[in-house]
């Protein structure tokens, strides 16, 4: 269960006293690498102190992964769907029993607050336990209509692809790397799966658990290197491939997946926008606005970063969202207490400095935040509101992936719903409102993959038994529900004809048959058959 408090400090690390030696090399021992690999070294974002020492897999280690894969997907095939419900939902309850120490790794990997970690704890149990209990029916075989009403028996049944490789970002460590193999797993699939180096202990944890769960040996891979490095080897054997990061890297992807005639689901950026209609709710939306732009520091897909806002509420809203962000408490502890954390890397401090600085100097105004926090850490930065955003600064339209919001006023509500959907992104919106109905119907006309009225991202996110994914630029294919364990499939047509099929009986000749079945369509569409 979760703690109040927090956890003991290592002597001199400033780590928790669950981040052992013995526990990181058991989990570096489930890396898919050789003895004498080469090795590299993380490092802890709140402090900038060593974390762990990684082996790095070989595009040969790559290869090996896969025939390790393969050799065990076959018998996972064949594993009943109940044995496999089993083992999703012992690893639910071992997840929520041991979840202090994923806590611990997901700060200590990523910087973040533990109750942003807390809520990729919540989401793994949801997805677990949705396709623990969903995927038999989910799979199971569906009878079809047949070509001729009675005389044709068809089935659709649905195959594992085989060994899917998934590739999963720093910002949700156990939320993507997890995520993305259960269902892929549930659907009779083996993993081999390429966590981002930086949070390769949270992935490799996940698998530890799963397999103490009892997944079979060699069903779920892990190797860890540059996608530079054994990209390429992950694109030449997979099956089918999941991948989660930039836009940049999902167009090569799907390229390279075209070229082998492999599919690929691909989650990318997003430039996600916030409408505060005119009659919002100011308390519950400036409340929502700290929900939608700073969790795990603004590093989410579907955080917001433009947001606008009805003049008529504008400075009402303004004011409680700029006073709500000012109060927020910035800073390391592995307790609950802190509302944001750190930026992951160093490159993204980059990012968000270089993002806010060029605004400025463009004649942006800062409304709260601006600045980097050395003070209490190597890769902190302050919770950000800008206003006067124009499309000359590269943040107007470029993704920042910080806790930075810009604000633009508007007065008809058609004019703002063109200005968020006035960008090649598609991932995710918000919207505010009194009124559901109306929020629903300016829902509708957002071109974004999810929208959430009254709600940041949580309530579609949440929402696992309905898809989640983005539209344009923000990637193909979805997650959750039916279509993100379908997809870990090849669907397959058993038609069985019986008696007479589609050519001529014997002694009839084909004018008549033909006469014949013109008149059996005609009355069909007449009866309302489909």
């Amino acid at each position: 269960m979760p703690t109040d408090h927090a956890p003991t400090l290592a002597r001199g690390s400033g780590l928790p006293a669950s981040l052992n030696p013995a526990l990181i090399e058991r989990l570096t021992a489930r890396v898919t690498a050789t003895a004498d690999a080469e090795r590299v070294t993380t490092n802890a974002p709140y402090t900038g102190a060593p974390l762990a020492d990684l082996p790095v897999s070989t595009p040969a280690d790559v290869e090996t992964a896969f025939q390790r894969a393969r050799d065990a997907q076959a018998a996972w095939a064949a594993t009943s769907m109940r044995e496999r419900q089993r083992i999703m939902l012992r690893f639910h309850d071992l997840l929520l029993d041991r979840q202090n120490e994923v806590l611990d790794l997901m700060q200590a990997e990523s910087g973040k607050t533990r109750r942003d970690a807390f809520l990729e704890v919540t989401d793994i149990a949801i997805t677990a336990r949705y396709y623990a209990r969903s995927a038999a029916k989910l799979l199971a075989p569906k009878r079809r209509r047949g070509a001729i009403p009675l005389l044709t028996h068809t089935t659709e049944l649905r195959h594992p692809k085989g060994v899917v490789a998934v590739v999963s970002p720093w910002n949700y460590p156990l939320s993507m790397a997890a995520g993305d193999a259960i269902p892929a797993l549930m659907a009779g699939n083996a993993v081999v799966q390429k966590p981002d180096t930086q949070t390769a202990l949270t992935a490799l944890w996940a698998l530890d658990l799963m397999r103490e769960a009892g997944l079979p040996t060699g069903v779920w891979q892990m190797v860890v290197g540059r996608g530079s490095s054994i990209g390429g080897a992950l694109m030449d054997n997979a099956d089918y491939l999941m991948f989660t990061g930039s836009t940049a890297s999902g167009r090569q992807i799907a390229r390279d997946a075209g070229q082998r005639l492999i599919g690929a689901s691909l989650e990318l950026g997003g430039k996600n926008a916030m409408l505060v209609l005119d009659d919002a709710d100011i308390d519950r939306a400036a409340e929502g606005a700290i929900a939608a732009c700073f969790p795990s520091t603004g590093q989410l897909c579907v955080s917001i970063e433009r947001m606008y806002v009805a003049e008529a509420i504008r400075d009402e809203f303004v004011a409680a969202f700029v006073a709500r962000t000012r109060k927020l408490q910035i800073g390391a502890a592995y307790d609950f207490s802190r509302v944001v954390g750190s930026l992951t890397n160093p490159a993204q401090l980059e990012t968000v400095t270089a993002h806010v600085e060029d605004a400025v100097a463009k004649g942006a105004t800062v409304l709260a935040g601006g600045k980097a926090r050395p003070d209490l850490g190597p890769l902190f930065y302050e919770p950000t509101i800008l206003t006067d955003v124009t499309p000359d600064m590269t943040l107007y339209d470029h993704e920042t992936f910080g806790p930075v919001v810009s604000i633009y006023p508007y007065r008809d509500l058609d004019d703002a719903i063109a200005r968020a959907n006035a960008t090649p992104y598609g991932l995710n919106a918000s919207v505010w409102t009194r009124d559901g109905a109306k929020g629903r119907a300016v829902a509708a006309r957002l071109h974004a993959g999810t929208v959430n009225v009254n709600d940041a991202f949580a309530a579609a996110w949440g929402s696992v038994d309905a898809p989640m994914g983005g539209m344009g630029d923000s990637g193909l294919g979805r997650r959750h529900g039916a279509d993100g364990i379908l997809k870990y499939t090849e669907p397959q047509t058993v038609a069985h004809q019986r008696i007479q099929g589609f050519t001529p009986p014997a002694g009839v000749s084909h004018r008549a048959w033909a006469a014949l079945l013109t008149g059996m369509l005609k009355i069909l569409k007449g009866v309302g058959a489909r």
